[in-house]
């Protein structure tokens, strides 16, 4: 059950949050979100392919409202748990150990995605 509240607490206030934004009606924003989400559709590279490219950017830029929702597209997409640890592993090597923190909160919250699979 806690595993669940972590992951819709997270999702809901992200949607809420995008909606404000989104409904100020700034055309810049509007454009960035429509290119961030264009960004990661399937192209040369599958989709799969690019969000773990994010969330080794975000493990490395430590932002950790980016790495949860990556943590999440690669779980919709079928990234298997060996998988996500070759990708913390790439994250750390190229961020060094200040992304150590942010692989455990990473861990943490991809046991919370299993756990509700």
């Amino acid at each position: 059950m806690e595993n669940r509240k972590e992951v819709d607490s997270f999702n809901e206030y992200r949607e809420k949050m995008n909606a404000k934004i989104l409904d100020a009606d700034n055309l810049v924003l509007k454009r960035l979100f429509n290119l961030d989400t264009n960004t990661y559709e399937e192209g040369a590279l599958p989709a799969i392919t690019k969000e773990m490219l994010g969330l080794v950017a975000s493990m490395v830029l430590r932002c950790d409202d980016c790495i949860k929702y990556h943590l999440g597209k690669c779980q919709d997409l079928g990234v298997s748990t060996a998988q996500m640890f070759e990708i913390f592993a790439v994250a750390n090597i190229v961020g060094g150990t200040i992304v150590i923190p942010h692989t455990r909160r990473a861990v943490e919250y991809w046991e919370s995605l299993q756990n509700i699979a």
